[in-house]
């Protein structure tokens, strides 16, 4: 018998698109690259109407090998699947004002080709 403790779970997986082509951010010590990703989700009102609901998502990748295949391959309005953690933190604003943030830390991604 397997006995697991686990204590916390912090697990992300996002299908959709790729907003913008990623962007590498960062220093050259401390390179990032960003990029969003949008999910949808379809429901129907009582009265029988769709209607569709778009979250956008910031995944950043800190990963030096898969930052660069992202760099090379991901583009604007490509299907991708991302696996992940949640984090929360804050992002200084070019007013120098600090704003709540949240994103997606990538440990994986996959690549879909559009036919």
């Amino acid at each position: 018998m397997v006995s697991y403790d686990i204590t916390a779970v912090n697990t992300v997986t996002l299908l959709g698109r790729v907003g913008a082509d990623p962007q590498l951010k960062g220093s050259t010590q401390h390179p990032v690259v960003i990029f969003s990703v949008a999910t949808h989700t379809n429901y129907k009102y009582e009265e029988g109407d769709w209607a569709q609901r778009t979250d956008w998502h910031r995944v950043v990748v800190f990963r030096p090998n898969l930052r660069e295949l992202v760099m090379e391959y991901l583009k604007k309005g490509q299907r991708t699947m991302i696996q992940g953690k949640i984090t929360y933190g804050e992002i200084t604003d070019h007013e120098g004002n600090q704003k709540p943030s949240c994103s997606i830390v990538a440990d994986d991604i996959i690549f879909f080709r559009d036919t």
